[in-house]
């Protein structure tokens, strides 16, 4: 694992000692490794919404569509 030094004012500093003390996080490291895998989510959430909202219109989901979905998910063959 590689190691990174960050310099934060007092104020963040007291902000995440707060947060590790308060949360259950054992280490300042733990916590702010957590803000980044959140943040790699939230772009990637952002990635996927983008790229559907530029992909090519699909059929509309009406009630056949979600039939069909149910007979899947519980193993049955379509009708």
């Amino acid at each position: 694992m590689s190691t990174m030094n960050i310099s934060l004012p007092d104020y963040l500093k007291s902000f995440v000692d707060e947060q590790v003390a308060g949360r259950g996080y054992g280490t300042s490291s733990e916590y702010i490794r957590e803000l980044i895998r959140r943040d790699q989510d939230r772009l990637n959430l952002r990635r996927l919404l983008l790229d559907g909202a530029a992909s090519a219109p699909a059929e509309p989901a009406d009630a056949a569509y979600f039939a069909g979905l149910r007979d899947r998910v519980g193993g049955r063959r379509p009708k």
